[in-house]
């Protein structure tokens, strides 16, 4: 259908009767009749699909049988799309949500077509040869942004000269071995965690086809046994893996080349990097491999029992609308690539921007569904990157009531989703610093730590940057040089001791950072109100090395410390 934007002329006949209706019963019709289309869409469509929305609220859109409707945007990783339509589908199976809910969405989109086979395939599980999700080329396409290795300038020689870019990340240990012009700086390389993210699902594929020499989608599970070593080399290099390709990306700006030298992005947000101003002295270029993914962002409309007759008209409009040329020079400005042809791309695809306007490169597509998830079991069991993290638990007095019991059903959480081989340190502190203690993710490791959370009590001060000094020194004297070592500091309140003041504590916290052989990430949260405890402190320990700063609340905590945890 094609996209309405000018309300409908009403015939004399329909006028009399709305106006013998009475006004009021008129307008309580009209709202009734309205219908929110619900986008549930992936991280990298966040810019397109607000934007869009925005300008279509505002023309007042309607169908052809009258109904007005309109756009809301809910934007997640793709991993956590897939989850929740996945969750969403089982309750319907089960009888638990009826059709009618609000939580399901009309429209879903992720950024790629792995996670798109991916939902397809276990939503079919669900609900056996009923097709409730659109086949890839029933999906038509909003944009696309090919998968890059965002470096600097001066590194992307090297990267661009090397045939098998994957290859030499397994082999390699520094940029001069790629390029003996090159600063003597040593590869360290950033990607999403492939469970949450889109582009590192991409990446992670994208890394076994190229080591095995094959293009994506003809990968078999045999391929996956063979090269997990060489992965697990690559894996070895990251500094930090992240649910968000954006604030990965982001990070890379902030923190600089010793923070991370490469990463696997969209090109997209090399186009972000370049097109910003200020005193930035590292500008990025993209490298493209010589096969790579488009990272195509598709319309999903579904066809299940979720769906109505008008929900199914309306999201039809929408996405006829989003692909309409004027729609796509939304993307287009954004870095995103059109969806349908003859779009203007403009001056930001340019070398100017980092890019390539035209670039060549073979198109990977998704391999089979059994094959992705034994990647991805590789990834989390054998080649993933170990961590170290130490938890620094705030137990002041503040902290007292529902704070401190939502921070241990988030606590709980977080150790049951550890991994056989990460290690945790939990140290609690008010006035006092108590004794670390150290599990792993065995059965006996959690045990552990789930009898030392239920053990945790309110009460004294606030001895914060005494507490985070001993943590970081904790991790010194233990540090893992083939792990991610990281501090994880979660407050409620101000730094009540006499000890370390903040000067001094930053003034120590830079001699661990990246530029550094220690190279310890701190992460911290502020929780609780607003004024009750300093954001300002906490976010200077955390940029100061490699992190960052988030504020939490009793709702939210246990989502903040889930998304923490991938970080690592």
């Amino acid at each position: 259908m094609p996209f309405k934007s000018i309300p409908r002329i009403l015939n004399p006949l329909l006028v009399s009767l709305l106006l013998l209706g009475g006004c009021n019963s008129a307008s309580n019709n009209d709202n009734s009749r309205k219908v929110e289309i619900k986008f549930l869409a992936g991280s990298d469509l966040a810019g397109f699909c607000n934007q869009a929305a925005e300008r279509l609220n505002r023309t007042k859109p309607r169908l052809d049988s009258g109904e007005s409707y309109s756009l809301t945007c809910d934007i997640k990783g793709s991993g956590d799309v897939v989850n929740e339509v996945l969750d969403l589908a089982k309750q319907l199976r089960s009888g638990t949500i009826q059709p009618e809910a609000p939580e399901f969405p009309s429209l879903i989109a992720v950024d790629g077509e792995i996670y798109q086979n991916q939902l397809i395939y276990e939503i079919d599980k669900i609900f056996p040869g009923q097709n409730y999700i659109p086949s890839l080329n029933d999906a038509p396409l909003l944009a696309y942004s090919p998968m890059v290795f965002m470096t600097s300038k001066d590194l992307a020689k090297g990267l661009n000269n090397t045939n098998n870019l994957y290859l030499a990340l397994a082999e390699a240990e520094n940029h001069q071995e790629l390029d003996p012009n090159a600063l003597s700086l040593p590869i360290n390389y950033v990607h999403t965690a492939p469970t949450r993210s889109n582009s590192g699902l991409q990446t992670l594929t994208a890394q076994f086809a190229a080591l095995a020499e094959k293009k994506s989608e003809n990968l078999a599970i045999a391929d996956i046994e063979k090269h997990r070593d060489q992965v697990k080399q690559i894996q070895s290099k990251i500094t930090r893996y992240g649910k968000s390709t954006g604030s990965l990306a982001k990070s890379m700006q902030e923190n600089g080349l010793f923070w991370a030298s490469v990463g696997s992005v969209y090109e997209s947000l090399v186009i972000a990097a370049n097109s910003q101003g200020g005193n930035n002295s590292t500008k990025y270029q993209a490298v493209y491999p010589d096969a790579t993914f488009s990272s195509n962002i598709r319309a999903m409309r579904p066809n299940a029992p979720w769906m109505s007759e008008i929900e199914k008209a309306a999201a039809s409009e929408i996405i006829e609308y989003l692909r309409q040329p004027e729609t796509q020079k939304i993307a287009v400005d954004l870095g995103l690539r059109p969806g349908i042809p003859g779009v203007a791309l403009g001056n930001k695809f340019s070398p100017s921007f980092g890019v390539q306007s035209k670039p060549q490169y073979d198109s990977y597509r998704p391999p089979q569904p059994e094959v992705v998830a034994k990647m991805l079991e590789v990834w989390q069991e054998y080649a993933k990157k170990s961590s170290q993290v130490v938890v620094l638990i705030d137990t002041s007095g503040s902290m007292e009531g529902k704070k401190l019991s939502s921070v241990q059903n988030s606590l709980f959480n977080y150790i049951q989703n550890l991994g056989e081989k990460e290690k945790v340190t939990l140290i609690s502190f008010n006035s006092r610093i108590n004794q670390p203690l150290t599990i792993d993710g065995t059965k006996a490791g959690k045990n552990q730590g789930i009898k030392f959370v239920g053990n945790l009590k309110a009460g004294g001060g606030t001895r914060l940057y005494d507490s985070s000094l001993f943590a970081r020194n904790w991790l010194q004297k233990n540090l893992r040089s083939d792990a991610i070592n990281a501090v994880l500091v979660l407050t409620d309140g101000r730094d009540s001791g006499k000890g370390i003041s903040l000067d001094a504590l930053s003034q120590e916290l830079k001699n661990s950072g990246f530029e550094s052989e220690d190279r310890i990430a701190f992460f911290t949260v502020g929780y609780g109100e607003k004024g009750k405890f300093n954001a300002d402190a906490l976010k200077a320990i955390a940029e100061l090395n490699g992190g960052y700063y988030r504020q939490g609340d009793p709702e939210t905590i246990s989502q903040l410390m889930a998304d923490l945890q991938v970080e690592f």
